[in-house]
């Protein structure tokens, strides 16, 4: 008898992306979402597709994500986010490894990212490899506000069929999504004392470091043969590690002149 196979993923305001996202796992047993307050069509789409649809407040993007892996009951999870597509190869790839015994607890599945209307195919963007299909209780996200990885306490295997993620389809939407992950990331460097106390830290931090970054994956990891999306793509990334840094340094300043004149 096939494993059973639940889909775990989160949503806020998705119908956009949300249809797109569960007819493409269809072959489901079982869909899990959790909803942080949607205000567009995100639970009424959800519900069409027979999704089991919980609303709760928001923990941070590992934590949030862990919550619905935990109300899953599928012999193994595939964990999503709503702007990612399970491709046909991949379905199908899915459906023959859970027909059988899969070897391993876990899988990378390739994730190809959708850049201003271009799939993105070098500069780091693909295969993209994530973390995704597991034998359920055998991994979770880390507990992380941005940026979130998941970890396997068994062994990993890599399938071949592409996840497909719908990211950004126009500038102001990946430039409000760097602004906003830039915030979370600066909290982050915070914790682990990146603020650039000195100057010369400083200048590395939101200075050199972008610069670097993107050198590396503009030129050596050939990102420029993604023509003009792929120069965007970068420039911008970079740019997202110049206002990270900078954030945590004003977060830095800001919690020491506090320090330093307490409220009376």
């Amino acid at each position: 008898m096939p494993l059973t196979l639940s889909v775990a993923l989160i949503t806020k305001n998705e119908e956009a992306n949300l249809e797109r996202t569960l007819s493409s796992v269809r072959c489901a047993n079982e869909i899990v979402i959790v909803d942080s307050g949607s205000t567009d069509r995100t639970a009424e789409i959800a519900r069409q597709f027979g999704a089991r649809f919980f609303v709760e407040d928001w923990k941070g993007f590992g934590a949030q994500k862990n919550s619905a892996i935990a109300k899953c009951t599928g012999d193994w999870v595939l964990a999503l986010d709503a702007d990612e597509e399970v491709s046909e190869p991949l379905a199908q790839e899915i459906r023959s490894l859970l027909a059988g015994q899969p070897i391993h607890d876990a899988y990378f599945l390739p994730r190809r990212n959708f850049f201003l209307g271009r799939w993105i195919r070098r500069g780091g963007y693909y295969p993209d490899p994530k973390l995704r299909l597991f034998r359920r209780g055998s991994a979770l996200f880390e507990g992380r506000a941005v940026h979130e990885t998941m970890r396997s306490t068994g062994s990993t295997g890599r399938l071949r069929g592409d996840l497909l993620h719908h990211a950004y389809p126009t500038l102001d939407a990946w430039i409000e999504h760097m602004n906003r992950y830039s915030a979370l990331g600066a909290a982050q460097a915070v914790g682990r004392g990146k603020t650039g106390r000195s100057l010369l830290a400083f200048l590395w931090n939101v200075y050199v470091t972008p610069v670097a970054t993107f050198e590396y994956n503009y030129f050596l990891r050939l990102g420029f043969l993604d023509g003009r999306e792929g120069f965007l793509l970068h420039l911008y990334h970079s740019v997202y590690v110049s206002w990270k840094y900078a954030k945590a340094w004003e977060l830095a300043r800001r919690a020491q002149t506090m320090s330093a004149h307490p409220t009376q």
